[in-house]
């Protein structure tokens, strides 16, 4: 369990942090949309059960299903991410590489544990880019980790200039680390406490290589096997050309994430991951059947979550400040004991 800021005072009433929550959005998906050349389209709320579209995050979640009648009862999933969606949607638009899409997505992640920073309800730009097959690489992959951050730099700005009282924090430079850099310099820390650690020293960092095995057999964070690139040697001894953006979070002091993001995967590094897994029969499936024909464009993408963003920008102690959701009676407890404000 996350602990509360004990002297905790909300910066922005419920009204005015209404009021932020809009003005971020807007600026930043424009922000976001001009950066990496994206534009807008309609997210699917639901899709196709057993096709292998629905994201399966770490590849244990349940998602939320239901029969349409009109369908013969045909099973549909409401989305956890759009990361393998995007990838079809960018291939029928034919993108060529440099140009892509973002879509608000609205998702249900029923098997999430709840606490300050998880609830069952993501709101995210989820967004997706065409890429040529030789920007396959760790370089690319942090230049564009590098516009993104600028985007949420200067949404930051143009908070502060709307409310004075919410001075920026973030660093001028995001720090570019990797995780089994990270397992080697501090082995006795778990991954969290080495994000915890690094956060703090650097204000922002984007951690490197999250999903492939590390030198001592365990993982930074799970990642499916499907999506993101995480076996793929980058170069000098790391592997994985995928990662997470986080921040310092001063009102929770602890590393917050604000992006997850990668290069995705090739016919090649899709095998090498399911084997690695242990579920090569989902080879079989539709979009990975397509995807090992080489039927689908190459891409690099990611989510911004968008309640994360707010909570952080807000300078807010609890994920429930800046949406609306469902709670356990303890946490609504718990938060009321500490002057927070569920919406």
């Amino acid at each position: 369990m996350i602990k509360l800021p004990s002297k905790y005072k909300a910066i922005l009433g419920t009204r005015e942090t209404e009021h932020a929550i809009v003005a971020i959005k807007d600026f930043f998906q424009l922000a976001l949309s001009t950066e990496l050349n994206l534009t807008r389209v309609t997210a699917p709320l639901f899709v196709d059960a057993g096709k292998g579209i629905n994201d399966d995050l770490n590849g244990v979640e349940r998602p939320v299903s239901f029969p349409v009648k009109d369908l013969g009862d045909a099973k549909m999933e409401i989305v956890q991410s759009l990361a393998k969606w995007k990838r079809l949607k960018i291939t029928s638009l034919g993108l060529e590489p440099g140009f892509g899409i973002y879509t608000d997505m609205n998702a249900l992640r029923p098997d999430e544990e709840l606490d300050a920073i998880h609830s069952i309800y993501v709101d995210q730009w989820d967004w997706e880019m065409a890429i040529d097959p030789k920007d396959r690489t760790v370089f690319y992959l942090h230049e564009i980790v590098k516009k993104v951050y600028r985007c949420i730099q200067r949404t930051e700005f143009f908070l502060y200039d709307r409310y004075p009282q919410l001075k920026p924090i973030l660093p001028k430079d995001i720090k570019i680390l990797y995780a089994d850099d990270l397992q080697r310099q501090y082995p006795k820390l778990t991954p969290k406490e080495r994000e915890d650690k690094v956060a703090k020293e650097y204000g922002a960092v984007f951690i490197t290589g999250i999903g492939g095995k590390l030198d001592d057999g365990t993982i930074h964070d799970g990642r499916a096997p499907d999506y993101d690139d995480w076996i793929t040697e980058c170069g000098d001894g790391h592997r994985g050309l995928n990662g997470d953006i986080l921040v310092w979070n001063p009102v929770l002091e602890r590393a917050f994430e604000l992006s997850s993001m990668g290069i995705r995967v090739s016919p090649e590094s899709l095998k090498a991951q399911l084997e690695e897994r242990g579920c090569p029969e989902r080879a079989k499936l539709e979009f990975h059947s397509r995807l090992l024909k080489g039927e689908l464009t190459q891409t690099l993408g990611g989510g911004i979550g968008q309640s994360r963003l707010c909570m952080f920008l807000l300078r807010k102690a609890h994920i429930g400040e800046t949406q609306v959701s469902v709670w356990t009676d303890a946490i609504k407890a718990d938060c009321k004991k500490h002057g927070i404000e569920l919406l």
